[in-house]
Parts: C-alpha cells; structure tokens; sequence
C-alpha cells in the first residue's frame, strides 16, 4: 500500500471513541548496519515504506480518538521534535516524554554520541483521567526484535489509560485492544473489549513501524 493510502486509516471506518491510542510510525530513516561492531559498517534502507512527517501528521487519527484520551506516540532521537507537531496535528496536547533506556550494543547508532535510547511522547486529548500515577518516565526494558516495543510498556499503559484502546503500526495481536499494521496476523479471532464489552475483530490493515 501506498503513503497515501496508509493515511486513510482504511479500515477503522466505523470506529471511534478511542480513549488510549498507541503509536509507532514508520519515520524517514535508515536501517542500522549489519554489524554495530563494525566502524566501517553503514546504514542500509529498511525493508519497509517509511513515511514523511507531512504524511504522519496527515493520518485521522483525531477522527477515531475519543474527545477525552491519551496518545502514546513512539519516535526516535532524530525525530522527538517532530512527535510534538504530529501530536498536535492529531489533536493532542503533548505532556511527557517517555525514555526507553536500553543495555549498549557495540558501538551504537548515532554519530558523536551513540544513541541507546527511544521515546514515547504521552499526549492529552481532553480531561480523560489516568487509572494510576505511571511508576516512572524511563525504563530498561530487555531489547526484543529490530523494532518491536517491549510488551511491558503495553502492560504498563493497560494501567494508566483507561479503554477502549487502539495501537496503530501494531506488529501483533493484543487483547483487549484493536490493532492496525502490516504485521498483524491475519487470522487472528475476534477479541473482547475487556473495559466495555464491544466484540471486534482486530483490524488487519497496512502500516509500519520503525526503530
């Protein structure tokens, strides 16, 4: 699928009301190199469409979220500026940025400084108030697959924001929640709201995610 058609959200038509929106866009980068061990190793493209920041911003996703909800929205060292304008275009508010601190590994991304380090900018839409005070704002999550997010965060976010919940560029199934990306499973069954009851069947629709 096109840039294009990942901004339309095709498939969530019909759905709204979203109180807790995860996200984990497919920023304009490149892979790390083959080898952080390696100085003379270089970036590669990723095996993935990436998309613009225009494009990002360009997603409805203020059209699915409810009036009063909280955005989690993963972004990079290179782009953390870029997240609070794409929050704001999505219709939130930005109030902490998130720190996901992770073990070294060779030399590191990065060029002065190794980067060992993501971030989740946590936005407001509204007055939606928060189940429980979050225990921090950074964590040493263990490293999973090339971009995959810890499933602790997704427990710890379960917590704090109450539902209906929404994770856009998911890589898997959840349940309790309704998921949007090119990696979720096709065949999943269909899963229940466990905060409302709803039944959906979770959503397999294109999307990415990026490191």
């Amino acid at each position: 699928m096109t840039a294009a058609g990942i901004c339309t959200l095709d498939g969530l038509v019909g759905l709204s009301g979203f109180r807790c929106i995860v996200a984990d866009p497919p920023w304009d980068v490149k892979a790390g190199p083959r080898s952080l061990h390696d100085k003379n190793e270089r970036s590669r493209p990723l095996v993935y469409p990436t998309m613009t920041i225009a494009e990002i911003e360009a997603m409805p996703v203020a059209g699915v979220a409810d009036r009063d909800a909280h955005l989690y929205l993963w972004t990079i060292n290179r782009y953390v500026e870029q997240a609070y304008s794409v929050a704001r275009a999505w219709g939130f508010e930005p109030s902490t940025l998130l720190v996901w601190a992770k073990r070294p590994k060779g030399r590191g991304l990065g060029g002065t400084w190794p980067t060992f380090t993501e971030f989740c900018l946590f936005a407001r839409r509204g007055t939606l108030k928060a189940t429980t005070r979050g225990p921090s704002n950074w964590w040493t999550w263990t490293r999973g697959k090339h971009s995959a997010k810890p499933e602790a965060f997704q427990d710890m976010v379960e917590a704090v924001s109450p539902g209906p919940r929404l994770e856009l560029f998911a890589r898997r199934a959840r349940l309790g929640w309704t998921v949007w990306g090119n990696e979720v499973e096709a065949n999943v069954t269909a899963e229940t709201r466990r905060d409302s009851g709803v039944v959906l069947q979770p959503v397999v629709r294109q999307g990415d995610h990026n490191d």
